[in-house]
C-alpha cells in the first residue's frame, strides 16, 4: 500500500464547466423546438433587448428569470419555446451613427453579435434557429403588409396632429418621452408643432383593451390597474354651447354635469377653429397662441406649469340660462384631448380655480357637501317641517321668518367664501345655485340634465374614453419606411403589396454627412423619393417618415412561431400562442404591452391568430440597484465614480461607512443605492463577472439576492458568497462520487437519521418545485437547496445505505439546481454517474409521499404563553400522551415548579400550552 498523500479534489473551475456544457448544447441542438402535439406547449418570452453594444445587469436578471422557467417547465414535460431576436429600429442607433460617423446599420449588426456572444455566454437555453432582427427587410416586409390592409380597413388614416417636437432629435416624442418639458434623450426644450401624422385606430378597440383586463388573472393588478386609467372610460355629457353672433357651437365634454350652473368662462386649445379665427385680427391673441406652441402636449406637463391664457373676445350662450359666457384660450387644453374646449366651473375644479384667480374671473360655488346640506337640514328643522333651507338658501320661497332665512343663507354663504378663498372643493354632493336642480345629488341632476338637454337638441349622453389613437409615425430614418406614396393627383396611396418591401437603404454614411447629421437622409436623398403613382402612374413620392419602434416590438412575438412565413405567421403560430409566460420591466405598462395587446387583436381580426390576448401570464421584474460614488467638482458638479474603482469599507454588519478610490488613495463620497445607469457610472459589467466568478455564479446570485418583482442591490460581497457555495456543493458531490458507484436505498432498513435526511431532501423538492412552478420565488428555493445540502453535509453516516441517501441527495440537488445553474449541474450530472445528457429532458423530481410521511412531530411548550421546550412526539399520540411527555420535558418542569397546573391546552401537531397559576 502506497504511502502517498491523497490526490488533490478538482477543484470547480467554471470557464471548462461552462464551454464544455455550452458545446454539448451547440452540438445536439439542444433548444431547437417545433410543434409537438404529444405535449403541452410552453412559450416563455422576455421582452427582446435593444442592441446597444453590451448587456446590462438588468438584461442579465430578465433573460435568466425566463430561462429557469423555461428550464424547469421542459423538465416538467412541456415542450418549450424560448426565443430571442432585437429591437434594432430607433433613436439611439441613428444617435450612435451621427456621433461615431458611421451608419446605423453597421453599428446595430456589430452590437447584435457582440450581445448575442455574451448572451450564449450566459448559458441560456435559447432557440437560436428563430433569431431576427426587426430592422432586416424580411422582417418589416410583414409589418408594412399589414399596414396597408389597415389602410383598406379604414384602420390606418393620416391627419394633422399637434405633437410634441424634439428640435435636437428631430423627431415627434410621445407624452411619456416628455420629461419636465424635455426630451427624454436630448434634453432639448420641446416645442409643440402641428404635422401631418399616421395613425392606428387604437380607440376602436378601447372598450375591448378595458374588458380584456378583467380576464388577465396572470398579469400583475399593477400593470392592469395602469393600463385601466390609461384607457379612461369615462360616463358623461356632451354639451353645445351657441356663440353668440355666429351661426355654429361649441361642444364640450364633461363628466360634471352637475356643475354646469357653476360655468363662469369656456376655455379652447390654441389650435381650436375658435381661438384661430379670433387671431386673424387680433395681433396680441395671435402672438400669444404662438408663444404657447412652445413646450410639450403632455398631460404631466400641462398641469405642473403656470396657468396662461387671453380672452378672445367670443362669446358662448349658457345652454340653460342663456347667460354669455367668455371664452379664453387657455394652455393647459389640448386640441388632441376631447373636443378641444372645456367648461370652466372654477368652484369646482382646481385648474380653472387657479385660472379664475389670476385672471380675476368669477368663481361660482354650485355643489356643497353633505355636512352643508345637514346644516341647512337642521336649520329647517328648528323652523318647521313647511320650510325648505336649501331653496331659501338660495332666495327661493319658503315660509320662514328673516333671521332663519339669514341664517340659511349665511351657511351657504360662508362656503361659498371658502372655496373662493382657499381652492375649488372637487367632490360630489348637492346642488346649489342651480335653479330647479336645487337639493340634487349627482346622479339626479345628470339624468335630468341629460333628459334636457337631448330634448332640446343641445347635449347627450356619452363614453368617452382617455385613450387616444396611436401616432405611428416618426420623423428619422433608422425605422420602418412607412408604405405609403403622395401623388398629387390621387392624394396618400398605399404601396401594393407585391411591390413591398419598401427598402430602408443601410449605406448612408455619405447621405449622413450631407444632411448635416440630423437631417433622415431617405428625407435629403431625391432619388430614394422619387417614384411612380401605383393608382395613375404618375410622378409622386416616397412617404418619409419612418413607423414608431413599438411597430416593431407589438407582433414580434407572433414572428418566432412562424420564422420564414410567407405572411407574417403561419398555422404554427396557432399551436403556440398565446404567449405563456411573458417576462419584462413594469416600465413598458402603457406604451409596449397596450400597443402588445392591441396589435394581436388586429392580428385576430385579421385571421392570423385565433386567442384574444398575447400572452396569459405577465412577470414584471424589480430593477436592479447598485451602490453609487463621486467626487465634487469646483464647479459642483458630481463626477461619479464606478464601484469597481472604489475601496469600501464596512461595518460588522456589512453597511458601507467609507470609501476610497483605488487609484489614488483619496476619499469618495458615499451617494447612496440607484437603479444601475450611465448617468450614474455605478453599471457593472456582466462579462467581468463572468469571467471572474463564471456565469453559474451570476445566474445564481440574480435569483438568489431578491424575488423577482422586488429591486435587486447588486453586491459583489454576495456574488462571492454564490461563488462559495457554488464550490461547496462541487466538493461535496465530487467527494461522494469519487468514493465509487453507491448501491441502492433499502428503504425497509433505513435508520431513523436516513429517514430524517431523506424527508428533509424530499420537503425540499416539494418546496422547490412549487417556488419555481407556482410562486416564481427563486430565492426562496436557493435557500431550501442551501440548507439541504448544510444537512447532508452533516450527515457522516459512512454505511451503505448512508452511502446511498448521499447519492439520491446530490442527483436531487443537480436536479432541482438546474434551471438556474446549468453547467455546473451538466458536469455533475456525469460526476454522479450519469452519462452526458440533456437534463432538461430528465423529469423534475417528484417528492416521495413516503418520505414525507413522519413518525414523529416538534411540538412547541409554553408555561404561561412563553416558550420553555419542545418535545419530539409520534405523529399518533393521543392528547393523554402528549400532555404527560410535554410536563415531564425538564425545562417545562423547572418553570413549573411548585406552581399548580390549571389547564393544559393541546393544539395538535403545533403547541402545548401550560397554564400555571
Amino acid at each position: 500500500m502506497s504511502d502517498a498523500p491523497p490526490a488533490p479534489e478538482p477543484a470547480y473551475q467554471p470557464d471548462a464547466v461552462e464551454f464544455a456544457a455550452q458545446q454539448y448544447w451547440q452540438r445536439t441542438r439542444a433548444f431547437e423546438v417545433g410543434e409537438d402535439d404529444a405535449r403541452p406547449k410552453f412559450y416563455c418570452l422576455a421582452m427582446l433587448p435593444y442592441p446597444s453594444g453590451a448587456l446590462h445587469m438588468g438584461h442579465v436578471r430578465n433573460y435568466t428569470i425566463a430561462d429557469v422557467i423555461s428550464r424547469y417547465r421542459r423538465m416538467t414535460g412541456r415542450n418549450v419555446l424560448q426565443p430571442m431576436g432585437w429591437d434594432a429600429f430607433g433613436l439611439p442607433a441613428e444617435n450612435a451613427a451621427i456621433r461615431n460617423r458611421t451608419a446605423p446599420a453597421k453599428w446595430t449588426y456589430a452590437n447584435i453579435d457582440h450581445m448575442r456572444g455574451q448572451l450564449k455566454s450566459l448559458g441560456y437555453a435559447i432557440d437560436w434557429s428563430r433569431e431576427f432582427a426587426t430592422c432586416s427587410p424580411d422582417y418589416y416586409v410583414h409589418e408594412q403588409r399589414m399596414f396597408v390592409r389597415l389602410l383598406k380597413k379604414g384602420l390606418a388614416y393620416r391627419r394633422n396632429s399637434v405633437v410634441n417636437w424634439d428640435p435636437v432629435d428631430q423627431t415627434v416624442l410621445a407624452n411619456e418621452q416628455v420629461v419636465d418639458g424635455r426630451g427624454w434623450r436630448s434634453g432639448a426644450v420641446v416645442e409643440k408643432r402641428e404635422i401631418p401624422q399616421w395613425f392606428l385606430k387604437i380607440t376602436d378597440y378601447a372598450q375591448e383593451l378595458l374588458d380584456g383586463l378583467d380576464r388577465l388573472d396572470g398579469w400583475p393588478d399593477s400593470v392592469r390597474t395602469m393600463q385601466r386609467n390609461w384607457i379612461g372610460r369615462s360616463e358623461g355629457l356632451e354639451i353645445a354651447f351657441d356663440i353668440d353672433g355666429h351661426d355654429e357651437r361649441l361642444s364640450v365634454y364633461t363628466t360634471r354635469p352637475d356643475t354646469l350652473m357653476g360655468v363662469t368662462f369656456m376655455s379652447i386649445a390654441a389650435e381650436h377653429p375658435l381661438a384661430q379665427r379670433a387671431a386673424r385680427d387680433n395681433p396680441e391673441l395671435a402672438g400669444f397662441i404662438a408663444d404657447l406652441r412652445r413646450g410639450g402636449v403632455s398631460e404631466a406637463e400641462l398641469e405642473t406649469q403656470a396657468k396662461r391664457g387671453m380672452d378672445t373676445g367670443v362669446r358662448a350662450i349658457h345652454p340653460v340660462t342663456g347667460e354669455k359666457i367668455p371664452v379664453w384660450v387657455a394652455n393647459f387644453v389640448l386640441m388632441s384631448y376631447g373636443t378641444g374646449a372645456v367648461m370652466a366651473v372654477p368652484g369646482h375644479d382646481q385648474r380653472d380655480w387657479e385660472f379664475a384667480k389670476s385672471y380675476g374671473l368669477p368663481i361660482r360655488m354650485v355643489i356643497v357637501p353633505t355636512d352643508v346640506r345637514d346644516a341647512l337640514d337642521e336649520i329647517g328643522r328648528d323652523v318647521g317641517s313647511h320650510a325648505d333651507p336649501m331653496r331659501t338658501a338660495l332666495g327661493g320661497a319658503g315660509a320662514v321668518d328673516a333671521y332663519d332665512t339669514r341664517a340659511a343663507v349665511q351657511v351657504v354663504d360662508d362656503f361659498g367664501r371658502r372655496i373662493a378663498e382657499q381652492g375649488a372643493w372637487t367632490e360630489r354632493g348637492w346642488l346649489v345655485n342651480s335653479g330647479e336642480l336645487d337639493g340634487m345629488d349627482f346622479q339626479r341632476a345628470f339624468d335630468a340634465l341629460a333628459a334636457r338637454l337631448e330634448r332640446e337638441g343641445c347635449g347627450g349622453r356619452r363614453t368617452n374614453f382617455r385613450l387616444r389613437d396611436w401616432g405611428v409615425s416618426r420623423q428619422r430614418y433608422w425605422g420602418c419606411p412607412i408604405p405609403v406614396i403622395h401623388c398629387g393627383a390621387c392624394g396618400a396611396v398605399p404601396v401594393p403589396e407585391d411591390q413591398l418591401p419598401v427598402v430602408l437603404p443601410e449605406d448612408v454614411e455619405e447621405a449622413f454627412a450631407k444632411a448635416g447629421g440630423v437631417q433622415s437622409p431617405i428625407k435629403a436623398d431625391p432619388e430614394w423619393r422619387r417614384t411612380t403613382c401605383p393608382q395613375c402612374g404618375g410622378a409622386a413620392e416616397r412617404e418619409t417618415d419612418t413607423f414608431d419602434t413599438f411597430m416593431e416590438s407589438s407582433w414580434y412575438y407572433a414572428r418566432y412561431t412562424s420564422p420564414s412565413a410567407a405572411d407574417m405567421v403561419d398555422a404554427r403560430a396557432d399551436y403556440w400562442t398565446p404567449v405563456d409566460q411573458y417576462i419584462g420591466g413594469i416600465e413598458h405598462a402603457i406604451l409596449h404591452l397596450l400597443y402588445f395587446r392591441f396589435y394581436h387583436k388586429l392580428m385576430r381580426d385579421a385571421g392570423l391568430v385565433f386567442s384574444d390576448e398575447p400572452a396569459v401570464n405577465l412577470l414584471t421584474q424589480g430593477m436592479v440597484i447598485a451602490e453609487t460614488f463621486y467626487r465634487e467638482q469646483p464647479d459642483g458638479s458630481k463626477d461619479w465614480i464606478n464601484p469597481a474603482d472604489v475601496e469600501v469599507r464596512r461595518d460588522e454588519r456589512g453597511r458601507i461607512v467609507g470609501a476610497t478610490l483605488k487609484a489614488d488613495g483619496g476619499p469618495v463620497e458615499i451617494g447612496g443605492v440607484e437603479k444601475m445607469s450611465k448617468s450614474k457610472n455605478n453599471g457593472v459589467d456582466p462579462q467581468s463577472m463572468v469571467d471572474k466568478y463564471g456565469a453559474d455564479t451570476v445566474r445564481l446570485f440574480s435569483m438568489f439576492a431578491a424575488p423577482p418583482e422586488q429591486s435587486l442591490e447588486w453586491n459583489e460581497a454576495g456574488v462571492e458568497g454564490m461563488s462559495r457555495f457554488l464550490r461547496r456543493l462541487w466538493t461535496q458531490a465530487t467527494r461522494h462520487a469519487d468514493e465509487g458507484a453507491a448501491p441502492a436505498l433499502d428503504r425497509g432498513a433505513m435508520t431513523a437519521a436516513q429517514k430524517t435526511l431523506r424527508r428533509q431532501l424530499h420537503e425540499t423538492i416539494r418546496k422547490v418545485g412549487d417556488d419555481y412552478g407556482r410562486r416564481h420565488s427563486f430565492n426562496t428555493a436557493i435557500a431550501a437547496v442551501m440548507e439541504l445540502l448544510n444537512h447532508l453535509a452533516k450527515f457522516d453516516d459512512a454505511g451503505a445505505n448512508g452511502r446511498a441517501l448521499r447519492q439520491e441527495a446530490f442527483e436531487a440537488i443537480v436536479l432541482l439546481l438546474n434551471p438556474i445553474t446549468p453547467h455546473a449541474s451538466h458536469a455533475l450530472w456525469q460526476r454522479l454517474g450519469h452519462p452526458e445528457t440533456l437534463l432538461e429532458d430528465r423529469p423534475f423530481p417528484e417528492p416521495d409521499p413516503d418520505a414525507l410521511r413522519r413518525d414523529a412531530v416538534t411540538l412547541a411548550v409554553q408555561v404561561n404563553g412563553k416558550l420553555r421546550g419542545t418535545i419530539e412526539a409520534a405523529v399518533d399520540a393521543d392528547r393523554q400522551a402528549i400532555e404527560t411527555q410535554a410536563l415531564a420535558e425538564p425545562n417545562v418542569a423547572r418553570f413549573i415548579g411548585d406552581g399548580s397546573v390549571r389547564k393544559v391546552i393541546v393544539v395538535p401537531g403545533k403547541i402545548v400550552n401550560i397554564v400555571v397559576s
